[in-house]
């Protein structure tokens, strides 16, 4: 991830906004840990706490950090099925795929949707409590007329990045 970023920083660098290397230090430093403290990541980058400020409401202001995300543990209350769903968009629907995929998004169960090439459209991540109520979520909200096919895929396990 973080010569993902790194690489990114260069490309933004030469598109409408520039990141210096203390910029890409601070993400660096949040994508290990967002809620480290201003005070802590200003030591870690190496500059004034104020400054550190003004550098992330700047990066904030300027879109590059998009938000704070907590990672939670869907097991823990109960979510204990994850799958990923890719679908098919009929041809006659695509000019509506964005459409269906905000529909999508904003179902009980979403916990993101994904426009994608390939052969297929959509890939929906779907989180609930069992196998028969995964079963019963695509075929209440993924049966629709603009949808040419779905294939469930079950998550096994998801591995974590570590920093």
């Amino acid at each position: 991830m973080i010569n993902a970023i790194e690489s990114a920083a260069a490309m933004v660098r030469s598109n409408h906004v520039r990141l210096d290397e203390i910029d890409t230090s601070i993400i660096r430093e949040l994508v290990h840990d967002a809620r480290i403290p201003n005070n802590a990541l200003a030591e870690k980058v190496g500059i004034a706490p104020s400054t550190a400020l003004a550098r992330m409401r700047a990066l904030r202001e300027s879109g590059v950090i998009k938000g704070f995300h907590a990672d939670i543990d869907l097991e823990m209350l109960g979510l204990e099925i994850s799958a990923m769903v890719s679908v098919l968009i009929h041809s006659h629907a695509r000019s509506r795929m964005t459409e269906i995929a905000e529909r999508i998004s904003k179902l009980d169960s979403v916990q993101r949707v994904f426009l994608i090439s390939g052969d297929r459209d959509l890939l929906v991540h779907i989180s609930c409590e069992s196998p028969s109520r995964l079963r019963d979520f695509v075929s209440a909200h993924l049966n629709d007329p603009a949808i040419a096919n779905t294939q469930t895929n079950l998550i096994f396990s998801e591995l974590q990045h570590h920093h």
